[in-house]
């Protein structure tokens, strides 16, 4: 059965799943997108802390793999958004794919959708690169396929945002076949430049032209250097010995600050007082860019 049709003067609804401290909200509204998030899901009670710290509103906390189709029909949304699990596809990990337990909640609910009454019309799916050749992958494709969606793919870094962090992405746009994207010819592509997303009219979202078509050097200029730094993800391993070298060469961490900065998260971002240092870098290395994303909703949602 066909979802409810959105009328053109109501905002569309929207599912986030797996919404840890809230990037892919951020991306929403920056997009400028005429939306509402029904509701968001995570199993991590402390990233549920920190979405409710910044944005009022406390995620359901459970397992995403429990909910029924009764449940989301409740929320008769237009989309979904979902950022599963990427430990499953990374090259560090044990690349156990959709033999991981923490895959099968994403595949459960894809093949929720065409049991639902009131299925969404847009999918939006990111992930690491990898998942692009995984085996969750190929059954994603096979679900979308059988519910008569066409996509568009893409892997981007900030790097082509002209932000100067180099994190390359999967996404996957989705759409029921009646609807379509700005650019059809891109359907069931796999696009690794952001050409797609750059309309012939003025784009807030993508400003500096210039260091797009890479003539100009991009500015750090939303992240603080008092000093130089190296990888803030290795903090959580690092020695004493190995602290001391650092201090000793005059090299820092990013701090959770600059870290939030480069995945382009509002300036009034904050996270609740009793996180710990620990907890704020593991939290923000399983966000998102908005740089990135936030052109990407934008794209999805228009015809």
């Amino acid at each position: 059965m066909e979802g409810e049709l959105k009328h053109e003067d109501e905002p569309f609804r929207l599912l986030e799943f797996y919404s840890g401290i809230g990037g892919m909200r951020f991306s929403l509204q920056q997009s400028g997108i005429r939306a509402k998030v029904v509701e968001a899901f995570d199993i991590n009670n402390i990233a549920n802390e920190v979405y409710k710290h910044n944005f009022g509103h406390s995620p359901y906390q459970g397992n995403i793999q429990s909910l029924t189709t009764a449940q989301l029909d409740k929320f008769r949304a237009n989309a979904w958004l979902l950022s599963p699990p990427c430990q499953p596809y990374t090259r560090q990990g044990l690349q156990k794919d959709a033999e991981d337990a923490r895959a099968s909640s994403f595949m459960k609910i894809l093949e929720l959708i065409p049991l639902t009454l009131f299925p969404p019309t847009m999918l939006f799916v990111e992930n690491v690169v990898g998942f692009e050749s995984s085996i969750t992958h190929k059954r994603m494709m096979d679900v979308l396929k059988k519910i008569g969606f066409i996509t568009q793919e893409f892997i981007l870094s900030p790097l082509q945002f002209c932000v100067p962090y180099s994190r390359p992405r999967y996404f996957c746009l989705a759409k029921k076949a009646t609807l379509s994207f700005p650019r059809p010819e891109f359907n069931g592509k796999l696009v690794t430049n952001i050409g797609p997303l750059i309309s012939g009219e003025d784009d807030n979202l993508l400003k500096d032209k210039d260091c797009l078509n890479g003539t100009s050097q991009c500015k750090m200029e939303n992240v603080t250097l008092n000093n130089p730094f190296i990888n803030a993800y290795n903090w959580r391993q690092a020695s004493k010995d190995k602290v001391s070298l650092l201090q000793e060469l005059d090299l820092r961490y990013f701090t959770p600050h600059e870290i939030a900065n480069l995945h382009s998260f509002p300036e009034d971002f904050s996270f609740p007082s009793h996180v710990s240092p620990r907890q704020r870098y593991a939290l923000l290395g399983n966000s998102l860019s908005v740089a990135v994303v936030a052109p990407l909703l934008k794209y999805l949602f228009t015809e």
